[in-house]
């Protein structure tokens, strides 16, 4: 009997000293996304935002991919101002990826059919803003200066075409050891391409930068491929759960899935995917991720039908790279939750 009660009084200590334990403070997080008027990008930053105890965002840097830069400043801007975080820096990075163009595209159409998906080359480069013509810190610049003040403390979050951080990367090679950690969603490994048959959309767009930043000595690279990403599928009832709590968000929120891509409203058969939300809903839960594997990866870069498709990697042409850890299985019943419960709060 005295051995049991010793075992309580002894299991209560435990638990008071782990009550009085420091909680771990938040993951200091750089946000680079392409975002449109809300889409996945938009909800990837409502869940980051509404998890202060998860994850502190240091600044958005934008980069061209769905949307041009100048577009999705405007865009970014506007969720910012639903949130309340309009003091946030919001700083302009790469106008367009490093080789390909909106001609190329249209000549892969042309040779490859069908290019599902082609997201700011589908339109001119608008003008850009006066305040984007030099007198703003780059976003290029402003990574590498934070990663200098604070090497090893700053996760990349990486939303879109991987642009920024390849630049970054090129000016700065010692840069790679300096970031905790990427998450980024990108690429498709054993499964079809949503962009062209062999392409993800992210790597697809920029397929020379997404190279460089898998060929990359960042220490820890986590992977939210299509693989993964097809597995979190977004109905219209699932839609309507988000769109029937009606605040400014969820306002935003229905307006883009409903009228635009994938369009619940014209099609009530439409589904869309989890996209970037599962990579922001990785640093707030990451238990929801059921099985992962390391992989070397790396990225085909020749101009073909196979442009933007992820290969293995050959690591005598790349003997500092990092396996990259590849997302394959979830539990989407907790990941949904997760979803509903940030954006809907």
């Amino acid at each position: 009997m005295r051995a049991f009660q010793f075992a309580i009084v002894l299991l209560v200590v435990a638990v008071w000293f782990l009550n009085l334990a420091p909680a771990a403070p938040p993951e200091r997080i750089v946000i680079d996304t392409d975002s449109g008027v809300f889409g996945d990008d938009g909800a990837a930053l409502v869940m980051a935002a509404r998890s202060p105890e998860r994850v502190t965002i240091e600044a958005l840097t934008l980069v061209a991919g769905n949307v041009w830069v100048s577009e999705g400043a405007g865009y970014t801007s506007r969720i910012l101002k639903l949130l309340g975080r309009t003091q946030l820096p919001l700083l302009p990075g790469a106008q367009a990826p490093l080789v390909n163009s909106p001609a190329l595209a249209q000549a892969a159409a042309k040779q490859w059919p069908p290019l599902e998906y082609s997201g700011a080359f589908a339109r001119p480069m608008p003008p850009l803003p006066r305040d984007q013509e030099g007198t703003v810190k780059s976003a290029v610049d402003y990574l590498i200066e934070t990663l200098d003040r604070a090497p090893g403390q700053v996760t990349v979050l990486a939303l879109g075409p991987m642009t920024n951080l390849a630049i970054g990367i090129r000016l700065r090679p010692d840069i790679q050891t300096k970031i905790r950690r990427l998450v980024f969603m990108g690429g498709n490994v054993g499964v079809p391409g949503n962009c062209t048959r062999a392409a993800e959309f992210n790597f697809w767009f920029d397929p020379e930068a997404a190279r460089i930043v898998l060929r990359s000595a960042i220490p820890k690279k986590q992977m939210f491929a299509l693989d993964i990403c097809n597995q979190a599928v977004l109905t219209r009832a699932r839609f309507d759960e988000i769109a029937a709590a009606k605040t400014p968000i969820t306002e935003l929120y229905r307006e883009d899935y409903g009228d635009r891509y994938p369009g619940f409203y014209q099609h009530a058969d439409a589904v869309g995917y989890l996209w970037d939300e599962l990579a922001a809903a990785y640093l707030i839960d990451p238990g929801f991720v059921t099985k992962s594997e390391q992989r070397w990866l790396d990225v085909d870069t020749r101009f073909g039908p196979g442009y933007g498709a992820v290969i293995p990697l050959d690591k005598s042409l790349a003997p500092d790279a990092t396996p990259v850890e590849l997302m394959l299985k979830l539990d989407f019943t907790r990941v949904f939750k997760l979803y509903k419960e940030l954006l809907t709060r």
